[in-house]
């Protein structure tokens, strides 16, 4: 094989690896229209409840698959691999996910507010932390086996699996048996701007929806209250600040 073949196989091989990466990004955007699709048919509620269904299915076939074209081992579902690592290593890549995630909800925010301007792309990340923010809270559920209504014990645990919780540095003070204060007390987004001596991007209508609607998928019976968020003025140790109570407790 001469030089010019070679470098046409390595670009076809490239072209091929490329067109697989797209297909998982197909996949995963196919997901959510069908979710979004059942929950404009049926309600929110009941497309959790379908999609625990067809994402429970989904992912044994998928891994299934998957194991056999990489050949890993799959033990109780799980790719040997990464039970295998340890706590730190997967600490680690726990940590890693977290960040692609916050990397990826800047992303879009930046798309956004390049062609539409700054109040279209708020606009834009509030509406979807009132999506994201419940469904956060029932994956967390699930995961952990909660019940409906499981009260401030629940919603303490449940903010601990929370995508920003290996990525931020947060804090809780129990106030009483049915409150909690909750601080955000290192943001990785604050404190980017912190250093590039910005002023905090204010994000409390985007907390406003974020926090409540978390907080009540986890118990419906559960009350936020907003002690401070940018632009509020807030203490050094913290960036933001939210109280949870029970009603009626």
């Amino acid at each position: 094989m001469n030089n010019k073949e070679s470098k046409t196989v390595e670009n076809r091989q490239k072209d091929l690896a490329r067109l697989a990466i797209d297909m998982l990004h197909r996949t995963m955007v196919h997901h959510v229209f069908w979710f979004k699709e059942v929950e404009h048919q049926f309600g929110f509620d009941r497309a959790l409840e379908i999609m625990a269904k067809a994402y429970d299915n989904s992912q044994a076939i998928q891994l299934k698959r998957l194991s056999k074209l990489f050949g890993f081992e799959l033990v109780d579902g799980i790719p040997a691999s990464l039970i295998n690592k340890s706590e730190e290593e997967l600490e680690q890549i726990i940590t890693g996910l977290g960040q692609n995630w916050l990397a990826g909800d800047g992303v879009w925010f930046q798309a956004v507010e390049q062609e539409h301007g700054m109040l279209d792309a708020k606009r834009c990340n509030d509406t979807c932390w009132a999506w994201f923010s419940p469904f956060e809270a029932w994956s967390i559920k699930r995961l952990l086996d909660l019940p409906d209504q499981s009260g401030i014990a629940g919603l303490k645990l449940a903010l601990q699996y929370r995508m920003y919780a290996k990525i931020n540095v947060q804090s809780i003070i129990d106030e009483g048996p049915d409150s909690i204060l909750f601080q955000m007390n290192d943001c990785r987004v604050q404190s980017a701007r912190k250093r590039k001596g910005l002023e905090d991007y204010p994000c409390k209508s985007a907390g406003l929806v974020e926090y409540s609607r978390f907080a009540s998928a986890i118990d419906s019976r559960i009350v936020t209250e907003c002690v401070a968020c940018p632009p509020d003025d807030h203490p050094e140790e913290w960036f933001c600040a939210w109280r949870f109570s029970l009603k009626n407790a």
